[in-house]
């Protein structure tokens, strides 16, 4: 009897590797080259061209000393923290009633999801006339009678970026609620089953038992909503652009302005290394949970 060679490790799935190589290639030279050449220019001197004339970290000092940044990282960590918690609570909230098989599912899931096929821009300019004294919601519910009521958040410094918050969420939620549903329908019915046997209550059912088996779910929506943050840009353009006066600021609007509209690369080039390192922080033990954690398993 001939016995066959177990195929080489290297030369396994070979077509699909070969078919790689240009993605391979493309992150290599375009992404991680791009992140590379940013990170070198944030320590020059540049202005409206890269010049290679290095200042140290100048401009890294120059950032964390200017108002407007330190404002700029406020905002996101209130908008992140807010919108992490506010999002994974109402997403889940809204899946687990949904998966209770209610009439007409399909068609309010479209209606709950129908919000993130908009733009940023067109959510942002809807809650920007929502949100507006003379013709929004507190108009409105002013012309009802309640003469008293006031909402405008967007023309408030103090509360301005929960405005902004109110719209981000109307617009993610209903992907978290798709992500979390997918992860609920994906629970074996003998869970249920022999949680009703044992006589556990619903909320300890969903509490202990069913939110651990969904932490590949979780982890993954953490990430996607962590990533989102990051790069808020357009609703703030969009509401506020920045304002009143910088109280609405984020790092990436900071970053666009800076390399854009001010003509300060090296400027911009530092903010967006700093963005970069928020990146890594999420992505970091994400990547340490998903695979590290198999691993030593």
């Amino acid at each position: 009897m001939t016995l066959h060679p177990r195929p080489v490790r290297l030369f396994r799935n070979l077509n699909a590797k070969i078919a790689a190589i240009p993605m391979i290639l493309t992150a290599l030279c375009i992404f991680l080259g791009g992140t590379v050449w940013t990170i070198v220019y944030s320590f020059t001197g540049s202005k409206l061209l890269p010049r290679m004339k290095f200042v140290g970290l100048d401009q890294y000092e120059r950032l964390w000393s200017t108002e407007r940044w330190i404002v700029s990282i406020e905002n996101l960590l209130i908008y992140g923290i807010c919108s992490l918690v506010f999002s994974l609570v109402i997403g889940f909230l809204l899946a687990a009633l949904l998966d209770q098989k209610i009439r007409f599912e399909n068609t309010f899931r479209t209606i709950l999801l129908y919000p993130f096929a908009l733009s940023f821009i067109v959510t942002g300019l809807v809650w920007q006339w929502l949100l507006n004294p003379d013709f929004g919601v507190q108009n409105i519910i002013r012309k009802l009678g309640w003469e008293s009521f006031s909402v405008d958040p967007l023309y408030d410094a103090d509360i301005v970026i929960y405005g902004i918050l109110i719209a981000g969420l109307w617009q993610g939620t209903g992907l978290i609620m798709c992500l979390m549903l997918a992860g609920l329908r994906g629970i074996d019915e003998d869970v249920w089953k022999a949680a009703r046997v044992d006589g556990i209550p619903t909320w300890k059912t969903y509490l202990f038992i069913i939110i651990p088996m969904m932490r590949p779910v979780f982890i993954t929506t953490l990430v996607i909503i962590a990533s989102g943050i990051v790069r808020v840009y357009d609703l703030v353009v969009a509401q506020t652009s920045g304002g009143p006066g910088i109280a609405s600021e984020v790092p990436a609007k900071y970053v666009y302005d800076y390399m854009f509209q001010g003509q300060n690369l090296g400027q911009g080039f530092a903010a967006s290394t700093m963005m970069l390192l928020s990146v890594l922080i999420v992505l970091v033990p994400w990547a340490y949970l998903e695979f590290g954690s198999k691993k030593h398993g």
